[in-house]
């Protein structure tokens, strides 16, 4: 966990009060809402179909137990008794009065909790992987640079008003969970020859209107320089990127005009003016941040406890291979939560699960929590020897569905439900979905296969890398849907390709149904997952089986 100083509380303090006031003055009628809006959206507050929409940043996807707690307390006290855990480390209440917003970050606040940079055309909140310090194959703890990055661009003066929103990820691990190669900057961790820490970093990736593939612009940046390349790379796009058009504004779009090689060579150019200023990372600043992050103190355990092998429940025993990933510390686990129970919205959670995962953490994880892009949480340090007592408790308030990464484990936006950017609805569709395969012996026979669902163009179920990614559009007043399938997140991310025409909204969960049974027929063998079958065989066996029939 990290611990914020008396500066930090000052600020969010003073924050607040500001905020509070611009509320005051919009109810007053002082302000319009298009005067109102900028300040608003500072402060993670959108004006939704139905109500204003509260995003709450989640710092590198870490929570501490009374953090946790208290957004329990927001989701009951000012909206309708739950969260949205969204694809970027943030939480969404949908249904904030205006009035009450003030008191709501006044409470979080009191946990260094805020929502600061969650929108915006700023720096968003920096993301890592949600198994950040406790993963066994880790390089180095990728929060410590989160939260230097975090410190650094937080209410920067150049970089608050960007051409557009701006977005960071870290990752530390071979395995990339952080989707790096989807972000404006994606950096990845790594030493050199000399055992030099440093990034590898990546610059115009993203997804939306106009998806991209994040480009490597440079192969190692050291440690001490990543704040001014940083720095560089955003000083660039600040004058290059484009301001009169929305849908071209992004960096991605500026790395594709530009080319990766021209843009890396501006980035240089920038570079060598700053690179040894005060922006030069000294030894003793990181070693301060590091300081703040406090750690377990494990114990020496068994790695095959009693407790286990006692275990022989075949519903403990399918939790326990679905659910449960090492950790770096020998007799410890990591578990994740699946939010995505058969039937229910991916990514809510209820204030009594809030704070029953609160209190469970608390007994079995050192108080700990994580968020992760899949929309799940995780308990990031759990002794092996409780791991059936932990399966029971959390079996009792439903985020025990042993489903993480197969084909209910499906990332969705709001959609039309909530979203007044959407045209389509996207809850319906995944709730649909988990019904259909609901069956966790034929889940599991189909093994890792994630569905990514979009309401619109905006991708903000990140529909582009979904192994079968799903999009709703509107046309002609109806919903329909396009879907793609062999695209994926991690480290080998690719882009899915479009299987054929858009289905109505009726079709979508036979449709899916359709490509799954191909899927099985076409394998090669039973552990040669869905991506690496399309990878194969491309997409037209797949369009054949959807379209022969309709």
């Amino acid at each position: 966990m990290y611990a914020y100083d008396e500066i930090d509380r000052t600020f969010l303090n003073e924050r607040v009060s500001e905020f509070r006031d611009q509320v005051q003055r919009r109810l007053a009628g002082e302000l319009t809402e298009d005067e109102f809006k900028s300040l608003r959206l500072m402060n993670g507050v959108y004006l939704q179909l139905h109500a204003y929409m509260f995003r709450v940043a989640i710092p590198y996807g870490t929570l501490s137990s009374r953090q946790l707690r208290r957004m329990a307390h927001v989701a009951r006290k000012y909206d309708r008794g739950y969260g949205h855990f969204t694809t970027r480390q943030n939480i969404q209440y949908n249904w904030i009065k205006l009035a009450e917003l003030p008191d709501a970050m006044e409470d979080l606040a009191e946990v260094g909790i805020h929502a600061i940079q969650t929108s915006g055309n700023c720096v968003r909140n920096v993301t890592t992987d949600q198994w950040a310090g406790v993963v066994p194959d880790e390089v180095e703890d990728p929060r410590v640079w989160a939260e230097v990055l975090r410190q650094y661009t937080t209410l920067h003066p150049e970089f608050s008003f960007l051409p557009r929103k701006f977005k960071i990820a870290i990752t530390a691990s071979d395995h990339d969970r952080a989707a790096i190669k989807v972000h404006d900057i994606g950096l990845r961790i790594l030493r050199n020859d000399k055992g030099e820490l440093g990034f590898e970093v990546l610059v115009g990736g993203g997804l939306g209107r106009t998806p991209f593939i994040g480009k490597i612009i440079k192969p190692f940046v050291h440690a001490r320089d990543i704040i001014s390349y940083v720095e560089a790379v955003l000083r660039v796009y600040n004058q290059y990127g484009r301001r009169d058009n929305i849908y071209k504004a992004r960096i991605k779009i500026l790395v594709h005009e530009l080319g990766a090689e021209a843009f890396a060579r501006d980035v240089e150019t920038e570079w060598a003016q700053i690179r040894d200023s005060a922006l030069l990372i000294d030894d003793a600043m990181v070693d301060d941040i590091r300081s703040r992050f406090s750690y377990p103190a494990y114990e020496k355990l068994s790695d095959t406890p009693d407790e286990l092998k006692k275990a022989d429940d075949p519903r403990f025993q399918a939790w326990l291979q679905n659910s449960v990933a090492p950790h770096k510390e020998p007799g410890y686990a990591i578990v994740t939560l699946s939010l995505k129970p058969v039937g229910g919205p991916p990514g809510d959670a209820t204030a009594e699960q809030m704070d029953a995962i609160a209190d469970l953490s608390d007994r079995y994880s050192f108080g700990e929590l994580r968020v992760g892009h899949e929309q799940n949480l995780a308990l990031p340090n759990v002794a092996k020897r409780d791991l059936p007592a932990l399966w029971r408790a959390l079996d009792k308030i439903g985020v025990a569905t042993p489903n993480v990464n197969l084909v209910t484990d499906i990332i969705a936006c709001p959609g039309l439900d909530y979203c007044s950017l959407a045209n389509a609805r996207s809850i319906p569709i995944a709730q649909e979905l988990t019904r259909r395969f609901a069956d966790h012996d034929l889940a599991s026979m189909i093994g890792r296969l994630h569905v990514n669902i979009s309401g619109c163009i905006n991708a903000c179920g990140h529909h582009h890398v979904g192994h079968i990614g799903i999009l709703g559009v509107e046309k002609n007043g109806e919903e329909v849907y396009q879907i793609t399938i062999g695209g994926r997140a991690d480290e080998k991310a690719e882009l899915g390709v479009l299987i054929g025409p858009a289905v109505k909204y009726a079709e979508v969960a036979d449709v899916i149904e359709d490509i799954v049974e191909a899927y099985l027929a076409l394998r090669a063998r039973p552990d040669e997952l869905f991506v690496d079958t399309v990878k194969r065989l491309g997409v037209e066996p797949f369009k054949e089986r959807v379209y022969a029939t309709r």
